[in-house]
């Protein structure tokens, strides 16, 4: 059986990437279809892989603002040649899914949302993403456009997976199709000592010894505007708190001026560096709400509770109490009294790690592998019968 994967573009490292990179391990022969490849931003993760690009790779000035260029996209996804293959497995946000196959092709895609700026970010995107004001003028009008191929291509589908609750939800709203829910991977470090129970005010034990009372908070997050960096930036202004934010983005020049002297900016560092920060910080804060949200997971991996904005994603993998808490509105003053009430609490960090085992690699794997069997075997009955 000749696979394919499918992905919007390739030029970042972050949790969809993650999801690609645990469907290569599944299909390590399979090329992967691509608008954009960028092999330094994604850290060489791929580039061992056969990897095929949009023309518009080559167009430097569109590769860089595509954000810019929405309406480009689609063409150019409908240029990629499948007929070769009996199997298309993509992974998307916006574009991949409406790649076009034969009639004999099985299409299953890894939903990560659909189209945010299409459906229900369409007025933020328009606001926030710095479009300059004769794109904000025709701007409407594209994304119009969007909608109508969005949902078209929805139906080249075959059939959808969701990454989370909420994704099967928005996918039934926007797209009237149903969806099976497998939660997406996280990555496991090596072994973590810690204390047995971690508190408030002081992490125990940790990996780096020079670091063993580190008191920082930490934001791992790309710097748009929908992260809500800004949010945590300005509590731990107002609280004298430090934070170390993980990430680089359009909004890096905007936030490091908010930033009083207790914020540092790491940009893009090394997966041991991470590994790292998750280990020693206090606590993760993640202010945005997110379709899913690999941070979550990544942050309990490393036996590090969760400030979490108390919807969307988070809901279904922090334990309210247990593995992290919530604050109920993205406001300053939430956020404050959220880190109050963490400081006087106690987490247990075995329970914090068995919480993220749940939702690691292997387990995700299999699951893909099982969904994929159950469809092909289906396929097979309708073709040739019992």
């Amino acid at each position: 059986m000749k696979v394919a994967l499918v992905h919007d573009y390739l030029h970042q490292f972050g949790g969809a990437e993650r999801v690609l990179k645990a469907f290569t391990e599944l299909y390590p022969r399979a090329p992967i279809f691509t608008l954009f490849y960028d092999a330094e931003r994604t850290k060489g993760v791929f580039a061992d892989r056969q990897i095929v690009t949009s023309r518009l790779q080559r167009r430097r000035f569109i590769r860089e603002r595509h954000h810019l260029f929405p309406w480009l996209m689609p063409f150019h996804v409908e240029q990629f040649d499948l007929r070769d293959f009996d199997l298309v497995l993509s992974d998307s946000s916006s574009f991949a899914k409406g790649v076009i196959t034969k009639p004999g092709t099985i299409h299953i895609d890894y939903c990560h949302t659909p189209m945010r700026y299409a459906w229900d970010d369409s007025h933020q995107y328009l606001e926030g993403y710095g479009l300059p004001w004769f794109a904000k003028r025709f701007a409407p009008w594209g994304l119009n456009y969007l909608r109508m191929w969005d949902y078209e291509a929805s139906r080249r589908v075959d059939h959808f997976i969701a990454n989370s609750i909420l994704v099967k939800q928005r996918i039934q709203k926007y797209y009237r199709r149903e969806s099976t829910v497998i939660y997406p991977p996280v990555e496991f470090p090596g072994t973590v000592e810690l204390s047995s129970s971690i508190d408030g005010t002081e992490r125990a034990a940790e990996l780096t010894p020079k670091d063993a009372k580190a008191d920082y908070f930490l934001v791992v997050a790309r710097l748009e505007p929908y992260k809500q960096t800004e949010l945590a930036i300005e509590t731990c202004n107002e609280l004298r708190l430090p934070l170390r934010i993980v990430g680089i983005g359009r909004e890096f020049t905007r936030l490091k001026r908010l930033a009083g002297r207790t914020v540092s900016f790491l940009g893009s560092v090394s997966d041991d560096e991470l590994h790292s920060l998750y280990t020693n910080a206090r606590a993760v804060i993640f202010p945005q709400l997110e379709d899913f949200g690999i941070v979550p997971l990544e942050a309990m991996a490393h036996c590090t509770p969760v400030i979490a904005y108390g919807a969307g994603g988070a809901l279904e993998s922090v334990v309210r109490d247990t593995t992290g808490i919530f604050f109920r509105k993205q406001t300053t003053q939430s956020l404050i009294e959220a880190i109050k009430r963490f400081e006087t609490m106690r987490f247990d960090k075995d329970v914090i790690r068995a919480r993220a085992a749940t939702f690691d690699k292997a387990t995700f794997q299999d699951r893909i592998q099982s969904y994929i069997a159950d469809v092909l075997s289906h396929q097979l009955t309708q073709r040739y019968g019992t």
